[in-house]
């Protein structure tokens, strides 16, 4: 862990003109002394000093009060650097004497490329105690670079992951490691990490709410990697003996385990069962996938690895005990070393040896073995070339087209440059020439001043006429259902766009369990991803009050992030009949679902629609539906064109509007299926993490899309009436699929 920049300072006073004595300095030198010891500011900055783009980030800061008590704020923006507007997060903390607290503020991370972040400690009047400004974080890497988050037994024993060819530093992967005290207790700051890394012996070390940000984030797909220390260290914590999925009671010590090293060098994409015509749905669509990124090329990097003999002949202490579930990864004399098993739609890696104790600890394999367990794409192992950075459009832009107000209309470029000519042919040759006919040149004076004014006049009335309306708010909800025994855990992504009549301020608010709020992230290729709108928002605990300001005539998207648990709005399950998926959907809403869909086995079929109350069974081929790819790649120029649009004052309106939003917004849970190239290059777009769902499909899951028309699965966060409003709201649940034939 980066040490943290520490800074103790007081109010600052004026001196005016007055002269200072000596005795007059050392009051002032005791007192700034006395000031100093009083207040303790300390921030840590994302995971370890890592940020990833388009997710949110903990800012961790911790306040030490030896002065009298107060209530303090601690507000995070971002460092000016030229945008005249801000967004503004704001925590209020009670400070009594003599106390020591911890705080995390989720940030979203919009900057493209590295950013600056000040934080600041203040009281109620505004009067500043502590501040660090210009914090920039140690590495601000893209949204599809591997981060692995890690609590290990010693500092020594992070991970290290090995290096990928790419020339570019950004490509490579990174480990964030972070002390107990620092993990955060909210499952949306923890969305920036691709895995995470658990010593056993640490686990008994997180508080309650830590563990309940952990389980949710794991949950909602993150890949938890648990290294097994001490069988009391496992079956002494509750939660963690649930989700390792063996019962251990035993420890044995294995003269060989070259198994582990046979497992580094295989992709683990072929299939060793006798019957080769049955293979799971994981197994294909990964290969696909790893094959259309490689040029169609099936490719295995850690195939030609040297052995290592000094830990191959080393004894090895595993743990043992019953196998409960999961599918073993790799085994030695039938006992099992790692069992990969699922939680929702997360994955438990459980390593039933410790990887930072002897021999594994010295394995010069180890780098290789941490690349393979974190997914980090074997292409960036094989091609130089391959352009992980990636970049590319903002998948909220998609959202926006589809959301933003049809009262706002664009000015066609074709006329825009013919008023411009008009303006110039009257104040140039026109003007000129009449002025010449009644031989009055000297009016000009006259007449300039009363063209501008007439054409000023003529292009307000022009915006008037393409502009003006009613406010407007609709919203747009992306929710995830995560089945939890009886109950629903819902990951929700509220798109709202607001419309503004006039420069005008407006307030929201969410009660929900988890919430946050942010602006639009702008494009990868289009001002760095920085958002431009203004905002102020007060997170109150776990959730928030914003204040928004919006300008005349425009309209503005913005997205709430949040986490609810609440009954089941609706199930599923997927069964296999010969070459047919047979499908039932029970819907416990009274509103009912149109144009479900079902993406099973890399083909997105169409199911059709659920009355309120009822479950209906569905019987459809394999056959007859449409592949992801094709699915997705029919709906990219629309988007690419929609979003390119958006960020353009001037053009066609139709081009910056998507009118399928229901399709368009499944198609949007896909955003990684457009193609690119052998090198990484194509037309992309940048989703904020657990938005695109390919990887639940390549884990062998079936996922179910359901559209619920003018319903909203929250209460309305805007605190205002709009004139006009509208809500609609996309369902995403997933199930196991059973095994197909090939």
């Amino acid at each position: 862990m980066v040490a943290p920049r520490t800074c103790r300072l007081s109010p600052a006073g004026g001196t005016g003109g007055f002269r200072f004595f000596p005795i007059t300095l050392l009051l002032l030198a005791a007192f700034a002394f006395s000031a100093r010891a009083a207040i303790q500011f300390d921030v840590f900055l994302g995971y370890d000093g890592i940020v990833s783009e388009a997710s949110w980030f903990p800012v961790v800061c911790e306040v030490k009060n030896d002065r009298a008590s107060f209530t303090g704020i601690v507000e995070v923006s971002p460092s000016s650097g030229g945008l005249a507007q801000e967004q503004v997060r704001r925590m209020v903390v009670e400070l009594p004497t003599g106390t020591l607290k911890r705080l995390v503020i989720p940030v979203f991370s919009s900057a493209r490329y590295r950013s600056q972040w000040d934080v600041r400690l203040l009281d109620e009047r505004g009067h500043v105690f502590a501040e660090q400004l210009g914090l920039t974080p140690k590495r601000q890497v893209p949204s599809r670079t591997v981060v692995l988050g890690a609590v290990p037994r010693l500092p020594s024993g992070a991970p290290v992951i090995r290096q990928v060819l790419a020339r570019s530093s950004d490509a490579q992967p990174a480990t964030a490691r972070f002390q107990t005290a620092l993990v955060p207790d909210n499952p949306l700051a923890l969305e920036g990490l691709n895995s995470f890394y658990l010593n056993s012996e640490k686990a008994m070390e997180l508080t309650a709410n830590q563990v309940e940000a952990l389980l949710g984030w794991l949950n909602a797909g993150g890949h938890l990697i648990i290294g097994v220390e001490q069988i009391s260290d496992v079956n002494g914590v509750p939660w963690l003996r649930k989700l390792v999925p063996c019962d251990l009671n035993d420890v044995k010590t294995l003269g060989s385990h070259v198994e582990l090293e046979q497992w580094v060098r295989g992709l683990g994409l072929t299939n060793t069962a006798s019957d080769v015509s049955m293979v799971s749905a994981a197994n294909r669509t990964a290969r696909r996938r790893l094959m259309a990124e490689s040029g169609g090329v099936q490719i295995n990097p850690f195939s030609s690895l040297p052995d290592d003999s000094d830990f191959e002949n080393a004894g090895l202490q595993v743990a043992t005990g019953k196998l409960l579930g999961g599918q073993v990864l790799a085994s030695s004399g039938g006992v099992p070393l790692m069992v990969d098993s699922a939680t929702g739609r997360g994955r438990v890696t459980t390593l039933l040896f410790s990887p930072e104790r002897e021999p594994v600890r010295s394995w010069k394999n180890l780098p290789t073995f941490w690349a393979r367990i974190t997914d980090v794409p074997p292409v960036l192992y094989a091609n130089e070339n391959y352009n992980e950075r990636g970049g590319g459009w903002s998948a909220d832009g998609i959202f926006g087209a589809m959301i933003d107000s049809k009262q706002v209309r664009k000015l066609p470029v074709e006329w825009l440059l013919l008023l411009l000519i008009v303006y110039l042919v009257v104040i140039g040759p026109l003007d000129q020439y009449w002025l010449k006919r009644i031989k009055r040149p000297m009016l000009t004076w006259v007449t300039f001043p009363c063209y501008v004014v007439l054409f000023s006049l003529l292009i307000y009335f022009i915006g008037y006429k393409l502009r003006a309306g009613e406010s407007e708010w609709n919203e747009l909800h992306v929710v995830d259902i995560m089945v939890n025994g009886n109950e629903a855990e819902m990951r929700g992504r509220s798109f709202a766009s607001i419309y503004s009549p006039v420069n005008a301020r407006y307030q929201v608010e969410s009660q929900d369990h988890f919430s946050t709020f942010r602006g639009e992230f702008q494009s990868s290729w289009s001002g760095g991803g920085q958002d431009g709108e203004k905002v102020e928002v007060w997170q109150n605990g776990d959730n928030f009050k914003a204040d928004i300001f919006v300008p005349v005539w425009t309209s503005q998207l913005y997205v709430s992030d949040w986490w609810q648990s609440g009954d089941l709005p609706l199930t599923f399950t997927v069964s296999a009949v010969g070459g047919d998926f047979v499908v039932t959907v029970a819907n416990h809403l009274e509103h009912p679902l149109s144009h479900a869909q079902l993406v099973a086995d890399d083909r997105v079929l169409d199911l059709g629609d659920v009355p309120a109350g009822q479950s209906k069974t569905f019987t459809v081929a394999r056959e007859k539906g449409i592949s992801l790819r094709d699915f997705v790649g029919r709906h990219s120029g629309v988007f690419q064109a929609a979003v390119s649009s958006r960020q353009h004052a001037f053009g066609s309106s139709s081009n910056g509007q998507i009118n399928d939003v229901a399709e368009s917004s499944m198609a949007s849970s896909f955003l990684s299926q457009i193609s690119q190239d052998q090198n990484g290059y194509g037309s992309g777009f940048v989703s904020p993490p657990g938005l695109d769902l390919t990887q639940v499909v390549e884990r062998g899951n079936a996922v179910l899309m359901a559209w619920s028309p003018d319903y909203s699965p929250v209460p309305a966060i805007n605190k205002f009436s709009p004139r006009r409003s509208h809500k609609d709201t996309l369902w995403r649940i997933a199930a196991p699929l059973p095994t197909m034939p090939l």
